[in-house]
């Protein structure tokens, strides 16, 4: 990883900033391969409960922004994912983390042609109609793969990449953390 003073005192964040979060690989174990389609299926990854609760005491506003693409191939209906959201913020609730909104596309990328399946910014805009406060240029995006990296940076966002290689490199990727709790610890230098 490159060698960076800490995020917190580099940008001076406070409750005017937005964390954008992608949800699989980010916040719930990943199916290699595969959807989560259901809630038997969804694995919060080992900290995450823990980290979101610190984040939310630093960020104004914690955003989920997720792709889905298993409802545009009819592997599973968009009430199965409501389902599994419903039941994510009710567990997050419970050891009092708030998430302000979850924004999803569920089309298909090789059937349909949307604004709003990352890396284009359709999900931003609708965060933004919901919270005008949004300032895309005080906000983070955190994901596991390219396609969050150029949706954070076509709205001028601050990236984050949650990777296994601290190696990572990218022109779209301005920090590397093996894990969501990993970028709290590096918030919280």
């Amino acid at each position: 990883m490159k060698k960076q003073e800490s995020i917190l005192k580099q940008f001076k964040i406070d409750k005017e900033w937005t964390l954008f979060l992608d949800r699989d690989g980010v916040i719930n174990k990943k199916i290699e391969n595969d959807y989560v389609k259901s809630w038997s299926e969804f694995k919060f990854i080992d900290g995450v409960i823990e980290a979101l609760r610190i984040l939310q005491d630093i960020f104004g506003r914690i955003i989920i922004i997720t792709n889905q693409r298993g409802i545009g191939r009819g592997l599973m209906s968009e009430q199965e994912l409501l389902e599994i959201h419903n039941n994510m913020i009710n567990i997050l609730s419970f050891y009092d983390v708030k998430i302000d909104g979850i924004y999803y596309c569920p089309h298909d990328y090789e059937k349909e042609i949307c604004n709003c399946r990352k890396p284009k910014p359709g999900l931003a805009y609708k965060a933004k109609e919901n919270f005008p406060e949004i300032d895309f240029k005080k906000s983070f995006m955190v994901g596991d793969s390219i396609s969050d990296m150029e949706f954070g940076k076509s709205l001028g966002m601050y990236t984050v990449f949650i990777s296994k290689s601290r190696n990572a490199t990218n022109n779209l990727i301005d920090s590397t953390f093996y894990s969501l709790l990993d970028f709290v610890v590096e918030l919280k230098k």
